[in-house]
């Protein structure tokens, strides 16, 4: 069975300043989830089924009445990221995967490569919980960790691990996430407006929604969620909570619904979606951890070391292109004016992202935005 340290994680979430706190705990991980993706849009690209996440097909719960781990759960891009990692200097290298969720992309690794180790590291204690149990099989050769993936370097020294040859990152909500209503991230299920990736701490989706000012909402909806009616919608806040409070996922669906309905006669996601994708982001402070995280992770690799990171949205997707160019890009010489290929960070593996194959799509529909990139530390 794998350890599960005692560990600090922060947990940094919403835009009301009085309601933020750190969470500090040292219980014993047992929870984290699979960030998978969310539904949403791309920047000029609409999204053409309203959630989209990380692939839990039909059938594939969080466990049985035995306890047993999801089996048919599909990691999204799975061959290609073993391909990425499964090269002869990394065969017995530590790998971290910092989205652990399900353990999918962990346990075909493990798989593959029969002398690596990995660590897998989430802040949902209730997905490292089942994972957990679904790579026990694999002994001390898999290390279960919560915390947060941009706290990868406390996270790691902490277990003793100072550097090591690959970091994965599955960014986004899973499937899990949305298909449990109790966790609030779906605008399908009618339940408590939550969204909080890990529930021991921060402020709740409806926190934000009941207790943030007009313009901050406007913000939140506009730069998060691309929403073009972020004005209308965060003005239909305001009123209905001066009324009642919007305390669940249909209150808050119903409202988008009416205040900036879909156009008639027009197939498109639903209008909820953008608000929901922005609300959730916010809540779980998503893009400021992928910065820290995409800076920290190349901090943490050995030379020929492998970051290969998945996202779901162009939000998402903007800031790991530009990260990773900007660090395979060395600094110009003053005197020549050009570019010192010897302080070079990276080697970009992936000039364009890698998208699913049509066959991958057809098994697994809400892997149709995926995009990955990844990066060799030079």
């Amino acid at each position: 069975m794998s350890s599960c340290a005692p560990l600090g994680t922060t947990c940094r979430s919403g835009t009301v300043s009085a309601s933020r706190r750190a969470c500090r705990t040292s219980r014993s991980p047992t929870r984290t989830s699979r960030r998978s993706r969310s539904a949403e849009s791309e920047a000029r690209e609409v999204v053409r089924s309203g959630e989209e996440h990380r692939p839990t097909p039909p059938g594939a719960n969080d466990g049985d009445g035995d306890g047993e781990p999801a089996r048919l759960h599909l990691p999204v891009l799975r061959d290609r990221v073993v391909e990425l990692f499964d090269v002869p200097e990394l065969a017995a290298a530590t790998l971290v995967d910092c989205t652990l969720g399900l353990g999918g992309h962990t346990e075909a690794l493990l798989e593959r490569m029969p002398r690596a180790r990995l660590v897998g590291i989430d802040r949902d204690r209730e997905a490292l919980e089942l994972a957990s149990r679904r790579l026990q099989r694999f002994g001390s050769r898999f290390l279960a960790v919560h915390g947060r993936f941009d706290d990868i370097g406390p996270l790691l020294r902490r277990q003793g691990i100072d550097r090591v040859g690959g970091v994965l990152a599955d960014l986004g909500v899973s499937s899990m996430q949305l298909d449990r209503a109790d966790r609030g991230f779906s605008f399908r299920h009618d339940a408590p407006l939550d969204m909080r990736m890990d529930r021991s701490c921060g402020i709740t989706a409806a926190e934000l929604v009941n207790r943030s000012s007009e313009g901050d909402l406007v913000r939140i909806l506009r730069d998060y969620g691309e929403e073009r009616r972020a004005r209308r919608i965060a003005r239909a806040m305001v009123d209905r909570r001066q009324q009642a409070p919007i305390e669940t996922t249909g209150e808050l669906r119903d409202l988008v619904h009416r205040v900036a309905p879909a156009p008639p006669g027009r197939r498109t996601i639903d209008p909820a979606t953008r608000t929901f994708q922005a609300l959730r982001i916010e809540v779980n402070q998503e893009l400021a951890g992928l910065r820290d995280f995409l800076d920290r992770s190349l901090e943490q690799l050995d030379g020929e070391g492998r970051l290969v990171v998945i996202s779901y949205h162009s939000l998402e997707d903007r800031i790991v292109k530009h990260s990773l160019r900007r660090h395979s890009i060395g600094e110009v010489d003053p005197t020549t004016g050009r570019e010192r290929a010897e302080t070079r960070l990276v080697e970009l593996l992936t000039k364009k992202p890698v998208r699913p194959s049509g066959q991958e799509v057809r098994a697994n529909p809400r892997a149709r935005s995926a995009r990955l990139r990844a990066a060799r530390r030079l």
